[in-house]
């Protein structure tokens, strides 16, 4: 019998990353834990239909974990992973879909979230302004800075939620000769000033943030925002547009300084290029406790563990 079974909907990088950690945290504190993973989805053309598939795929992962490990609990990652769970379990998440699928995108999934949030016997939300038991992602340095001879990097796998041409046309008005952008998670032909990366492996992007002196961002909306938090974690100054969701990251650089938030992002980024407070890093990694690894593990241990296992 295993303690935990975390049913992960492994639809992003993230979930991917962020539920073999948390698994970890678990062994961590004495217990042990599983992970099953949704089969990957192809793409279609609506989220009703986007998170039905991968509800389903859900669903039949929690079914194989659930006859293979026994678990006497059982954490479902994201709330898109229990709209179709064949037995209630804490619900672990970023967003609900009230928030993130507005009107039509959300028709046949909001009701159904309202009830899974109702049964289930605890919510584990990754940000304190949701009720339940916050735990977060865990975010460390990766490394040593060293030179930093890139003026900036930006993460856009997704062009539109991204805004991506919104922050290009920043980047063309704010950049000046020599100065260079690197776009990591999408593939398209570069320009002047402007590098396309596409998708790289986790250490691949975390070396370049070492390398970077602002992390630039123009999202509609952010939940976790993991990408901006490794940034800060790296030594980046973050330079964004105001966006929707928790969006951890951009509360702490507003708060060291608010001249990094704008909608004109062209002059956030010359302020992150050219007069950042001289102590932006270190006020970020303070700022950044409540995410290191240390912090989560003792929440893991104090509070989760005792309140899904009772």
């Amino acid at each position: 019998m295993t303690d935990v079974l975390i049913v992960s909907l492994g639809s992003t990088g993230g979930w991917l990353r962020s539920d073999p950690e948390l698994a970890g945290s678990i062994a961590r504190a004495g217990a042990t834990a599983a992970v099953v993973t949704a089969a990957p989805q192809r793409d279609v053309r609506t989220y009703a239909l986007t998170d039905l598939a991968w509800a389903r795929a859900a669903r039949a992962a929690a079914r194989r974990g659930i006859d293979e490990h026994g678990p006497r609990a059982i954490v479902y990652s994201s709330t898109t992973a229990a709209l179709l769970w064949p037995r209630p379990g804490a619900i672990r998440f970023d967003t609900l879909a009230r928030d993130s699928r507005p009107g039509r995108h959300g028709i046949w999934q909001r009701p159904v979230e309202r009830r899974r949030l109702a049964q289930a016997p605890l919510l584990v939300p990754m940000t304190p302004d949701q009720p339940g038991i916050c735990v977060r992602i865990p975010v460390e340095p990766s490394g040593p800075s060293g030179e930093r001879d890139l003026a900036a990097v930006a993460y856009a796998p997704d062009p539109i939620k991204r805004r991506l041409d919104l922050l290009l046309g920043a980047w063309d008005a704010a950049r000046r000769d020599g100065e260079e952008l690197v776009v990591t998670g999408i593939e398209r032909p570069g320009r002047d000033g402007v590098r396309f990366a596409g998708r790289l492996p986790p250490a691949e992007f975390r070396a370049l943030l070492r390398r970077a002196r602002v992390f630039a961002a123009a999202p509609v909306r952010e939940d976790y925002g993991i990408a901006p938090l490794e940034a800060l974690a790296d030594g980046c100054v973050l330079a964004t547009t105001p966006a929707a969701g928790p969006y951890p990251a951009l509360a702490i650089a507003r708060a060291i300084d608010p001249r990094l938030e704008s909608d004109d992002l062209a002059a956030a980024i010359r302020t992150a290029l050219d007069d950042p407070p001289a102590d932006f890093a270190a006020r970020a990694a303070t700022a950044l406790a409540p995410f290191r690894q240390a912090a989560v593990d003792r929440v893991v241990a104090d509070e989760l563990l005792p309140r899904l296992l009772g």
